[in-house]
């Protein structure tokens, strides 16, 4: 049924739920999966040239080092499930439009991914990437949603 799946991850422990929803599914379907995490692009604003370029490294080191960290979690899953698996790291200010694009270019025919299960004016605040790819996607996309236990 499905053939590639995409596994937008953000390292929280609804993300890795989500995760193992989608290897389980892969493995079942015999389908490979893709981890993505979308992180932020650098942004600042300061008459001080020698602490921006200061502060462009280390915010780039350590974005890599939270990536490095999530993806090296959907490897390790996906392996011990015996599931093929490829990660990516994409720059976005906009992770729902990261995700959604990596879908459409790697060919992936469902997007698995966590909702955080915000609600009431927290939800409305903060908005909800996954309502975005909800909105955006051209694939079909599996919502795991924390019980209310979990949150």
């Amino acid at each position: 049924m499905f053939k590639h799946i995409l596994l937008p991850t953000d390292g929280s422990r609804f993300s890795e739920r989500a995760v193992f929803c989608g290897i389980e599914m892969a493995r079942q379907f015999g389908a490979k999966v893709t981890g993505i995490h979308a992180a932020p692009e650098f942004h600042v604003l300061s008459y001080r040239v020698a602490e921006l370029s200061e502060s462009r490294e280390q915010f780039a080191a350590d974005v890599l080092a939270h990536a490095q960290r999530y993806l090296d979690f959907v490897r390790a899953t996906a392996a011990e499930a015996r599931v093929r698996c490829e990660t990516l790291m994409e720059s976005s200010d906009h992770p729902h439009d990261a995700i959604c694009q990596a879908a459409t270019r790697l060919q992936c025919d469902l997007i698995v991914m966590a909702s955080h299960g915000r609600r009431g004016l927290a939800g409305l605040l903060l908005g909800s990437e996954t309502q975005r790819v909800l909105a955006h996607a051209e694939v079909p996309v599996l919502v795991w949603r924390a019980s209310g236990e979990e949150r």
